[in-house]
């Protein structure tokens, strides 16, 4: 069963007399128009554990596809080419459990300075964000050019490493981290304000290398915090985004037992908001039990059961030119059960629009979304296939 949450963003958790606007339960979700319906269209498939699709800002002819062991390839003009447009196989190792990169974020200005910042699993198991530069020709990035941004220790257990960088509307450079928590285990650097883990980080990297920390992020300046923490009390999310045209921010946040979640924060977003992890999953106490603090938490504004479903993939709000009446639709859906569910917000409660949709596989899994530089919107699945999503009568 999904619950939409209503009210405002933040409050406390209100276990007893929570507003719960609009429930839905599985396709029982009513759809939108009694003419239209969502397909996913076939965009490319053989890729090797595809996670990840990007295009660079303003360049409508380029599609990157990462896949998870290491290779992002390039579709240029609808075809994909002979060669990667990065190979970093070398840098990542299939023997550790977390390996693997997975994802590319290019730099607002990159038609000018050709930068591009890609974030995976060292050969360590540890966290890497790095930066590269692409070629003259924009079809290849050169391997020699990277430098490492920043870099995180993870634990050698650890399954838990968030997953997505992204520039914001105002041009920093945003990274997801998870909690870092082995399997069966729950740990509480999401609220270590000296840890960067289950946090989201901002970063300016056009001031001095690697990166310098913003004077206006919330924690600068108070003693025991590091200053790269934007928002706090995350699991593990690994996939989140801000919408293109106004700036909201959507967080897909992978739950423990229980309880999937998407949290949701209105434009102007703000930093330091905490969104309660491990003290709450989803509008649940976690630990403890019963009883939680949760004053000032920022609670989700749906959540979902955790089995058969086992992990929320966030999505993207759709500001593309193919289907004006999909704009404002924020899509999401779930690794196990592979559903894809579309919501719009009014005044903080999203409505579900359209019926649910599944992959055309059974047993497929849905890993990630991107969006290309038109704002159209794609699903990327395990079995190595990317679709984009399209409306039909």
């Amino acid at each position: 069963m999904t619950t939409f949450i209503g009210g405002s963003t933040v409050r406390p958790l209100g276990l007893i007399g929570l507003a719960i606007l609009v429930a839905a339960c599985g396709d029982s979700t009513a759809p939108r128009s009694p003419i239209s319906a969502l397909a996913l269209v076939p965009v490319d498939s053989g890729f090797d554990f595809s996670v990840f699709v990007a295009g660079p800002p303003g360049d409508a002819s380029r599609l990157m596809i990462v896949e998870r062991g290491g290779r992002i390839l390039l579709r240029k003009n609808g075809v994909r080419q002979d060669s990667a447009f990065l190979n970093l196989t070398g840098l990542t190792n299939p023997s550790t459990g977390e390996y693997g990169v997975y994802s590319i974020a290019f730099h607002p200005n990159y038609a000018a300075n050709r930068r591009l910042f890609v974030y995976y699993a060292d050969l360590n198991g540890d966290s890497q964000l790095a930066e590269f530069q692409a070629d003259a020709s924009f079809d290849y990035a050169i391997p020699a050019s990277r430098t490492t941004i920043l870099s995180q220790t993870q634990d050698s257990e650890s399954v838990l490493y968030g997953g997505l960088i992204s520039f914001g509307p105002d041009g920093k450079l945003y990274l997801g981290l998870g909690d870092g928590s082995p399997t069966d285990s729950v740990l509480f650097t999401a609220q270590d304000s000296a840890s960067l883990l289950g946090k989201i980080l901002r970063l300016d990297v056009d001031g001095v290398a690697p990166y310098t920390i913003p004077a206006d992020n919330p924690y600068v300046g108070r003693p025991g915090w590091r200053g790269e923490i934007w928002q706090l009390g995350l699991r593990n999310p690994w996939r989140w985004s801000f919408d293109r045209a106004n700036g909201e921010l959507w967080i897909a946040d992978v739950g423990e037992d229980l309880w999937e979640e998407i949290d949701y924060l209105p434009t102007p977003v703000v930093g330091g908001n905490n969104f309660g992890w491990p003290f709450v999953e989803g509008t649940h106490c976690f630990v403890p039990a019963v009883g939680c603090v949760t004053t000032g938490l920022v609670l989700p504004v749906i959540e979902y059961a955790h089995s058969p479903s086992c992990a929320v993939t966030g999505g993207y709000v759709y500001r593309g030119r193919k289907y004006p009446d999909l704009r404002g639709t924020y899509f999401y859906g779930d690794y196990c059960t592979g559903f894809i569910r579309s919501v719009r917000s009014s005044t903080g409660t999203p409505v579900p629009v359209y019926t649910p949709l599944s992959p055309p596989l059974t047993n497929d899994n849905i890993v990630s979304f991107g969006e290309d530089a038109d704002g159209e919107v794609y699903v990327v699945m395990a079995s190595g296939r990317v679709y984009r999503i399209a409306l039909v009568s």
